[in-house]
């Protein structure tokens, strides 16, 4: 069966150009661990890297033959702190996705939707950065307040539509 959250599992690779011992200099991807940096599997307790050269076959290189190892081309990873300090102003229809006049139904809706992307319950049993869990937290604190922002005026507005029941007069 397939097995999501396998610890061994190998992520797409990351481009980088290997120095070898011999002055040979190669490029391809290194394949490194889902949640690992390229220096975590470089200082690991394993004897070789697994490497896949542009146009080639995946392979083993002996760490003991390495002269150096080069990223290219790796973007930088994304502050999630800056994201969520980007969004101080807070509107609850953004953050669930929903336009000015959504409805109930509507609002639920996204609200469910984006409680169950967010919700750090969902990955607690995948190994993720500590700022990949705040961040989750985060989100899910604000989507939960979007909601109930919303959900509030909306319970009162269909409170105040319906029909007012009186009991019968004596």
């Amino acid at each position: 069966m397939f097995e999501r959250n396998r610890v061994d599992s190998i992520s797409d690779g990351v481009p980088v150009e290997i120095a070898l011992a011999d002055g040979e200099t190669i490029k391809g991807k290194l394949m490194v661990p889902p949640a690992k940096a390229v220096a975590d599997a470089l200082n690991g307790t394993g004897a070789f890297i697994e490497f896949e050269p542009y146009g080639g076959e995946r392979t083993f290189l002996g760490k003991a033959h390495l002269a150096s190892i080069r990223p290219v081309g790796v973007p930088r990873g994304v502050n999630l702190q800056a994201r969520l300090a980007d969004a101080n102003e807070f509107d609850p229809h953004r953050i669930l996705g929903l336009s000015v006049g959504a409805t109930r139904d509507e609002i639920r809706a996204a609200y469910f939707s984006l409680a169950k992307a967010y919700h750090p319950d969902r990955y607690a049993t995948v190994e993720l950065p500590r700022e990949v869990r705040d961040y989750l937290a985060a989100m899910a604190r604000r989507i939960n307040a979007a909601h109930a922002a919303l959900e509030v005026p909306e319970k009162k507005r269909a409170t105040r539509a319906e029909a007012v029941f009186t009991s019968p007069g004596r």
